[in-house]
This record gives C-alpha cells, structure tokens and sequence, in this order.
C-alpha cells in the first residue's frame, strides 16, 4: 500500500529534492509551502507530515500545535537545517515523533526515519479499527440481549441494582477476610447517611451518597492489602501502594454510566480541603458536600476501628481530631454537624 505523506517548507528547492527522493522510494507525496497551507491539506489520509521548523508566518511549532489542537493523530517529523538542544525538547513536548536534517546526507537513514514514522501511523490505525470494532461488537451483544430480554427495557432499573448487589458483595468479602477492616463501609455508609440527614442533604443526593459509600473502598478489591494485617505501620511502598485505591476505584465504577457522580466522589474521599490529599491533590473549591461527608464518615471510622500497629481512638478523641484537622482537612461546619449526630444522637456504632 502506498504511504501518504505532507511536507511543509517555504524553501521550494529543499521541498522539491525530498519530494523527489520520497516518490523514488514509492511514497505519495503532497507539497505544502506553508504551515497554515498544510493545516487546510490535512486529512486523516496522510500517514506522515514533515514540517520546516523555520517557516514565515506559521512556524513548524505553532503548526503542530494547531495540529494538536485538531487532534490529528499523524505522526510529524520535524525538518531543519538548525537543530539545537532547544529545538529537540520544544518538539518533544509538543508530541513530535523525530527529527530530520536539511540537507539530508543520508538517504537511506532519512528514509528509516520515515519508514518508522510510518509503521508508527499504521499500528495507530490498528488500534483506532480495534477500538471501533471492539465498541461495535459490544454494542451489538448489547444490542441481541435487549432483544432477548424485554424485561430490561420494562425495568431498567434492576440490571443497576443487580450491579450494585453484586459489587456490595464482592467488597463485603474482601472486608469480611481481615477482621480489622469488616464492616467498614457499613459503618461508613451509615455515618454518611447520618451527616446527611443532618445537613438536610436531598433525596436524589442521598440516594447518589449511599451508593458512593457503599463503593468507596472498591479500588482494595484488586490491591494486596495483606500489608493492613502486619502487626507494625505500613512501609513507604506499601502505603503508595494503598494510595491508589481510590484511582482503581473510580476506573472500576466508571463502566457504570448511571453512577457518573459516585465515580467522582469515590476517586476523591482522600482529598483535603488544603489540597495536600491524593490522588488529585484537588482542594475546596473541587470538594463538593458530598465527598465532604465521606472524608469525614471515613476519616471517623479509621480512627475509631482497631488495627493491629495503633489503638483506637474513642468517639470523643475522634471527635476531636476531626475538629483539630478542620479548615485544612474537613469541612468545619460539616465537622460540627457530625460531632452533633455521634456524641448525642447515639449512633448504632459506638465504640
């Protein structure tokens, strides 16, 4: 199959010479005098594009970026008489695949270059088509159980909450093997709902609060949290190694189109209000009530569960290094509303 390839550059002899040697190598070439001349010539047709870097007007950097900006995935060479350390790493983070020099004094090294770059759209391609086919046949199972089962279309609404029965499962067995962590997200969950009827949270929110509770530690189900049990604080790796939980969470839930704002809420219910939390060290103004909760509901039950490397807090201690941790950590008001709804109202929890 004959590769297709755009080349940019003012200079008409240099254009001309690595037209010619890339049509002696059997590639279609199609010539461009300018970068805005080759932003109009683009389409997904071409498997390589080589750009002058110093062109008039439109230079190869501000090209790539309008390139970029398409989201054109072609691979760019970059051509130039005047490369530099500075030069390189501009390209670099602009995405440029190499380099190529002018004049070209070896031919057969130009054309490796290009060869790579083509093999290099090809495999993209690839994997664009696998994509697509993989999301057509996925569509098309979809497609026949609808057929089959019209029930789904009747109650839609059961296939989530079989989804959901089956996650508080599978994650109720993961707890249920270390006598440390069992029965944490029911706490979690219950402290949650608690705070929320406290902060007079509405019914569409809750419903979105007691799912994201339910689901908050998910990430651990493909983590070894063997580490929890060693009768000693974690090690710096291992406790990387449990920081990723919330990330592994959300990508877990994120195939579940109808929990889009619980996704949210689980990757961020280690955040912190002064932003110092992890994964995405995001601070208030990204926290919204909800997540708010949980940080806390979670915060509390952490601190008054029993490990094997620390004691537990009692409620009253805990309370108060929820208060000690607000404004930096918690949310102060919400703090206040829960040290309300656990220290008087008696939750079914009690240390």
């Amino acid at each position: 199959m004959v590769s297709k390839i755009l080349i940019a550059d003012d200079d008409t002899l240099v254009r001309v010479a690595i037209e010619k040697i890339l049509t002696l190598f059997g590639h279609e070439v199609v010539p461009a005098q300018s970068g805005q001349e080759a932003l109009e010539l683009v389409n997904d047709e071409f498997d390589v594009i080589i750009l002058d870097i110093n062109m008039p007007g439109m230079d190869g950097f501000e090209t790539l970026e309008h390139l970029n900006r398409k989201e054109v995935d072609i691979p760019v060479l970059f051509l130039t008489g005047a490369g530099s350390m500075d030069y390189a790493v501009k390209a670099i983070n602009l995405g440029a695949y190499d380099f190529l020099t002018k004049p070209i004094a070896d031919i057969e090294l130009f054309h490796v270059k290009v060869k790579r770059a083509i093999e290099k759209r090809q495999f993209l391609r690839r994997e664009k088509r696998y994509k697509k086919n993989l999301e057509q046949e996925v569509f098309e199972k979809t497609r026949e159980l609808a057929e089959k089962n019209v029930l789904l279309e009747q109650y839609g609404d059961h296939l989530e909450k079989a989804t959901v029965q089956i996650m508080t499962s599978l994650q109720t067995a993961m707890e249920e093997k270390d006598d440390y962590t069992a029965g944490h997200t029911t706490r979690v969950t219950h402290y949650s709902m608690l705070l929320a009827e406290a902060a007079q949270i509405g019914q569409e929110d809750c419903i979105t609060l007691k799912r994201a509770a339910q689901f908050h530690d998910i990430g651990k189900l493909v983590i070894d949290l063997s580490c929890i049990q060693k009768p000693g604080p974690l090690t710096p790796e291992e406790w990387e190694l449990i920081k990723k939980h919330p990330e592994i969470g959300a990508s877990i839930i994120e195939p579940l189109s109808f929990m889009d704002k619980e996704q949210d809420i689980i990757r961020h219910h280690h955040e912190k209000l002064d932003g110092s939390g992890y994964p995405d060290g995001i601070g208030q103004a990204e926290l919204d009530p909800l997540t708010r909760i949980i940080t806390i509901a979670d915060s509390y039950d952490a601190m008054t569960s029993k490990r094997n490397y620390r004691t537990n807090l009692s409620q009253v201690e805990a309370v108060a290094e929820l208060r000690r941790c607000s404004t930096t950590q918690f949310d102060p008001e919400l703090v206040e509303l829960f040290a309300g709804v656990v220290l008087s109202a008696r939750s079914l929890y009690k240390q």
